[in-house]
């Protein structure tokens, strides 16, 4: 039903073969088409895939109907992870746009069809408001020449060169480094391992073949889905493993004792080594979902904070204003916007082994001395599937959750730009949210230390279930 197709936090996702049928793509890539050719008559739209099921074909279809628009359109070559579609979009001065067929870091059942601007960027709601608008009641029919209308191009190689450009190849190769990479069975298989390799890093990559199902990982660079790649750095004694999505545009990291290096370190390790190690400024922003930490290193580099609610979206509408050095959520999607204003999963990597080869430091080493600079927090997240009743009455009650205490502490201060996110005493907070990706309620929780952050999201589960 076209009713039930809405764009989320970023893009339309759905079950294949439920919700993601060849019907309803076509009516999405149809909407997208109309508004693509309304605004620029024959411009180039660029289309990728990740590594899910059908997604090929599911490109291919949609790619048919853009260009029954009037639209050129350029359908990659092969498999490819969203921050080079939006790098090859952003590089190429006749692309007014481009989409994506992935569901990112959504199980292996979903797909997804991401928007993205002639920047690279994020679509924002004003735009993925009008395809929706435009969606018609049925699918439109391909025109019997739409395959010609379509072009196959190479998006990979020019978008792998420009991130070797990106480090400094010299310094990594003296520096001997050896890792593990586990793409999930994601888009950043090969990809990112074979850099590595040729900027002479001893790699070792797990999950890196063609596997629809993700072998039943679900490929989200955080724990319980990464224990392999913390398994395997620790028993080898290697640096470092680099993680990535399904689509790999977010990363997850551990160092070589297998400890997990969550997202807001590495925003603020990325942070500081670009203002420290590359003389680069601008403001840092993040969503309200992500650490003190960051704050707490953007003073310290001298460095200001803008804080956006939860989805890359708005930090990409902040990069719009400029002045922004590097974007970050809590997820793992961090961008820099000189570069291409979106997420970058295998960029992140590289730059976390060139700041491991320049200081001669493990990754854990690097987090030690953050934490030295800014002072320890501690971070945890859970996901809670309430049924429809349950998830309804949460969302009603949000606005009037008012606790005067959480975990025994004071609630200094509520806010309420996404969710409910209740601040406390010694930088620690609490956040309650919907997802705006999947039908769960999103729990979040910082504090100094392990034991508060576990209180703090039992406060948080209880909360919810008594909406």
């Amino acid at each position: 039903m076209t009713s039930d197709i809405r764009f989320g936090t970023d893009g339309w996702r759905a079950v294949i073969g439920a919700g993601f049928t060849y019907d309803n793509l076509r009516r999405v890539a149809d909407a997208a088409g109309r508004v693509y050719a309304a605004e620029n008559p024959g411009g180039l739209v660029l289309v990728g895939y990740d590594t899910r099921f059908e997604a090929e074909s599911f490109a291919r279809a949609a790619a048919e109907v853009l260009a029954s628009h009037g639209l050129r359109v350029g359908l990659s070559d092969r498999y490819l992870p969203t921050p080079a579609l939006c790098w090859a979009v952003a590089h190429d001065e006749a692309a007014i746009g481009g989409v994506m067929l992935t569901a990112s870091h959504n199980p292996a059942p979903y797909l997804g069809f991401k928007l993205r601007m002639a920047d690279g960027g994020a679509s924002p709601k004003s735009f993925s408001d009008r395809v929706e608008a435009a969606l018609a009641a049925e699918p439109p029919a391909a025109p019997a020449d739409a395959d010609d209308l379509v072009e196959t191009v190479d998006l990979m190689g020019p978008y792998l060169d420009a991130l070797r450009a990106m480090v400094d190849a010299e310094v990594i190769a003296e520096a001997g480094l050896r890792v593990v990479v586990d793409p999930l069975y994601g888009a950043g298989q090969t990809y990112l391992a074979e850099t590595l390799r040729g900027l002479g890093v001893e790699v070792t990559e797990l999950h890196g073949e063609r596997n629809p199902g993700f072998g039943g990982l679900h490929p989200e660079p955080i724990p319980p889905h990464i224990v392999e790649a913390q398994e395997y750095v620790r028993e080898h004694g290697l640096d470092a493993a680099f993680i990535t999505d399904g689509d790999a545009d977010r990363i997850g990291a551990a160092d070589r004792n297998g400890t997990f290096v969550n997202p807001h370190r590495i925003i603020a390790l990325v942070a500081r080594h670009l203002v420290e190690g590359r003389g680069m400024s601008g403001r840092i922003v993040k969503t309200l979902s992500t650490s003190v930490l960051v704050d707490r290193i953007a003073r310290h580099l001298g460095s200001e904070v803008t804080t956006t609610p939860v989805g890359f979206k708005w930090i990409y509408e902040e990069m719009l204003k400029g002045d922004v050095l590097i974007g970050g959520e809590e997820s793992g999607g961090i961008g820099i916007p000189s570069h291409v204003r979106e997420r970058d999963g295998l960029l992140m990597a590289l730059l976390l082994v060139e700041m491991m080869a320049r200081h001669e430091k493990g990754l854990g080493a690097l987090v030690d001395d953050l934490l030295e600079t800014v002072g320890a927090m501690e971070y945890g997240r859970f996901d809670m599937r309430l049924e429809p009743a349950a998830m309804s009455r949460f969302v009603e009650a949000m606005p009037t959750l008012a606790p005067t205490t959480l975990a025994g502490m004071e609630v200094l201060e509520v806010i309420r730009t996404d969710g409910v996110k209740f601040l406390l005493p010694d930088d620690a907070w609490l956040l309650l949210r919907a997802s705006g990706t999947e039908p769960l309620v999103r729990v979040y929780a910082e504090a100094a230390d392990f034991k508060l952050v576990d209180e703090l999201l039992a406060a948080g589960r209880l909360l919810a279930n008594d909406a």
